[in-house]
């Protein structure tokens, strides 16, 4: 698979933002590259192409699939895996957005329970500070639950509320 520029300049960038993201950079290089590409590709191309270890691009596509921006597909005449991503935007952003719900909004959601019950408890922990934490406990369980309502909306709801903006607020009276 050969790279223009502009694709080349994209899968670097994508790299970059998956480290910011708490991604590998190449796990987000293999889904830049599974995005652009006008078919499946198997790890070999992807290792060519992206010039990292095979032993690497397992280790992504493993990741890649838990997550459910890649899957594996069979092409006819060929033994070899092949994967594909998925090439809906929103498709990627809402299994990103899942990830990251459970590997960093639920644990904080169980400490913080766990803190503020263990503060109530606790004769020595002054009572504005049982106060804030069973605040900061309330505010990311609601957030929680408002991402639970969001996610259960059809997606064409969503895009329309994306796409009115700030005008939401004033007809809320924000």
């Amino acid at each position: 698979m050969q790279l223009s520029a502009p694709m080349q300049r994209f899968v670097v960038h994508w790299g970059e933002m998956g480290s910011r993201w708490g991604v590998n950079r190449s796990i987000a290089q293999i889904h830049a590259l599974l995005y652009l590409a006008e078919a499946p590709l198997h790890a070999e191309d992807l290792a060519e192409v992206l010039q990292i270890a095979r032993s690497n691009v397992s280790n992504s596509l493993k990741e890649l699939q838990t997550l459910g921006l890649v899957r594996r597909e069979h092409v006819m005449g060929d033994r070899r895996d092949h994967f594909s991503a998925t090439h809906e935007p929103w498709d990627m952003l809402m299994a990103v957005a899942e990830a990251r719900k459970q590997r960093e909004i639920d644990p904080m959601i169980e400490i913080l329970r766990e803190c503020a019950d263990a503060a109530d408890a606790d004769p020595d922990t002054p009572p504005l500070a049982r106060e804030r934490l069973r605040r900061m406990e309330s505010f990311v369980t609601d957030l929680d639950g408002w991402y639970a309502q969001v996610r259960k909306l059809p997606q064409k709801t969503l895009l329309k509320l994306m796409a009115l903006g700030t005008r939401i607020a004033r007809f809320v009276g924000g």
